[in-house]
């Protein structure tokens, strides 16, 4: 997987766990699979979604976007993931 300067450590075991099992999840389902606090798995699963790389229905399960399907395959330039930051689009600014 591509490093992402605004990806947290968690980002990475979050996607390992949605390539491994193609299902839709909760926060508590991720957080219990890979080990992390449910609130701070919650708040990064949205962040992820904010950015197109998740989706969420309107019963709060999370899947692999179709965008998120291209990262996993690698099909996505370092410029593109850096493009998607959800504070950057938030803020309307290129700076952090």
């Amino acid at each position: 997987m591509k490093r992402v300067s605004w990806f947290s450590k968690i980002d990475y075991p979050i996607f390992g766990f949605l390539d491994d099992h193609n299902i839709r999840v909760t926060p508590k389902v991720v957080a219990g699979n890979i080990d992390y606090d449910r609130s701070y798995t919650g708040r990064r699963l949205r962040a992820l979604r904010d950015a197109g790389l998740l989706e969420q229905d309107d019963e709060a399960f999370y899947t692999l976007s179709d965008l998120g399907e291209e990262f996993l395959a690698g099909n996505l330039s370092k410029e593109e993931l850096e493009a998607l930051d959800p504070e950057k689009a938030e803020n309307g600014t290129d700076e952090h």
